[in-house]
């Protein structure tokens, strides 16, 4: 059972418009699509990212494609040095949800649980990169954890993309003074991150997700089909 160390922070929702207005680099620009998704390094057993911008679109995308899509949440992810920040998004805005003090193999069960709960259908990861887009040393260790995590989101069906987290935990602390957050409550900060991730993947209609893929080709297939729609989101189905 995933038991998060921190309650959800549901009177706190960071809107786009209040990124995006202080960030002109994250603005909405209409001219932002996904070209292509990278290809990953193969230090990750049994996985591997793929260039499959056409061929598995993330939420981002398609609602830009067609404003009118329906479909899951988005979590978003901080992976932390001492805990994991999530946060959730269908594009509107991004809010914090929670603190998780996990490691291994309990924090993966414990973000997919989430998923399920809050109807997420994918995972934006940050990855960690220095201000000239290289990774680093942290790099690793987080397509490690995204890599095992693509192979158990896979077989429901769900997504794991990477997005450069660059500079986000610096806006998050930088957001939460702003907005005037005790120092008690700066504790949240890895949650916070997560969030602007999300608007940052969401103002740019994802550019720049990388895909995780598994090498197994029967999840790459449920990945192709995609998630199971739920019958409260698609109700005309339930007509057939």
């Amino acid at each position: 059972m995933c038991t998060p160390q921190a309650k959800h922070f549901l009177n706190f929702p960071v809107l786009f418009s209040a990124i995006t207005s202080s960030h002109p680099k994250l603005s909405n620009d209409s001219n932002f699509l996904p070209e292509s998704l990278t290809r990953t390094r193969s230090n990750v057993q049994r996985i591997r990212a793929v260039s499959a911008v056409e061929e598995i679109l993330p939420n981002a995308a398609r609602r830009k494609k067609d404003p009118q899509w329906r479909g899951g949440f988005s979590l978003g992810v901080d992976l932390g040095l001492s805990s994991t920040g999530v946060a959730l998004s269908k594009g509107f805005y991004a809010r914090p949800l929670t603190i998780l003090n996990l490691r291994g193999q309990k924090l993966e069960l414990c973000l997919l649980e989430i998923a399920e709960k809050e109807e997420a259908d994918e995972f934006i990861i940050g990855i960690p990169k220095s201000w000239d887009g290289k990774e680093t040393a942290q790099s690793n260790k987080v397509r490690s954890v995204a890599g095992r995590l693509a192979v158990r989101a896979a077989e429901r069906g769900w997504r794991v993309y990477l997005l450069d987290e660059h500079g986000t935990s610096a806006e998050a602390m930088e957001l939460m003074i702003e907005r005037g957050l005790k120092k008690s409550s700066r504790t949240k900060t890895d949650a916070y991150a997560a969030a602007i991730l999300l608007e940052r993947y969401f103002s740019t209609s994802g550019l720049g997700a990388e895909i995780v893929m598994p090498k197994n080709m029967d999840l790459q297939e449920k990945l192709r089909k995609g998630a199971l729609k739920d019958i409260d989101s698609f109700p005309e189905e339930l007509d057939g």
